[in-house]
């Protein structure tokens, strides 16, 4: 299975990437191939909402010269999307959520009879780290990620959340226990 695995933290070597590290690790040993996008790194705008890309609904188009077309057109390719976030005031980075503002441009005529989507079917899943529970904190998040999959006709393939995070180095084995039953479990 081809899978883009979407790295929304500004640490390049945090908790969230020590986690889905973690969890790629799993996947290439289930034989998977797995890119990572580190977000940090990328040119990432906000969406304008200026809606030109629902001008050519069968590609991915933009306005805006940034990398988000190309991890898009990544995304539409590939089987599997893993979207891996440290919590940020209850929601997704502002990395991450650059991208997925711009998903935007992956569907048409949402909540009509010809709804379409370029990436219908995909399988999707959530990794998010935070110093916090997950009770009254991170609700509003997985909350969101689960909206998406309306308008992206996509498939929920799996949640985690590891709470309680303060740095790698402090990350137990039921972390990286969860990380393999969460690798295991989106690809099942």
């Amino acid at each position: 299975m081809k899978i883009t695995a979407l790295q929304g933290s500004a640490r390049k070597k945090g908790n969230t990437a020590r986690i889905l590290g973690w969890v790629e690790e799993e996947l290439v040993s289930l034989g998977h191939s797995v890119e990572t996008i580190y977000l940090n790194a990328q040119t990432l705008n906000g969406c304008l909402g200026c809606a030109k890309c629902k001008e050519t609904p069968d590609s991915v188009g933009c306005v805006q010269k940034d990398d988000v077309p190309e991890i898009l057109g990544k995304m539409v390719s590939s089987q599997l999307v893993i979207f891996a976030t440290p919590l940020y005031f209850w929601g997704y980075t502002a990395q991450i959520k650059a991208v997925v503002d711009r998903t935007y441009s992956l569907y048409t005529n949402y909540h009509q009879p010809d709804h379409v989507s370029l990436v219908a079917g995909q399988r999707q899943a959530l990794l998010s780290t935070g110093a916090g529970p997950y009770e009254n904190n991170a609700e509003g998040l997985f909350t969101a990620f689960r909206r998406m999959q309306e308008p992206h006709k996509t498939v929920n393939a799996g949640e985690l959340y590891i709470g309680s995070c303060t740095t790698p180095d402090m990350l137990t084995d039921l972390a990286r226990r969860q990380a393999i039953e969460f690798a295991q479990k989106i690809v099942a």
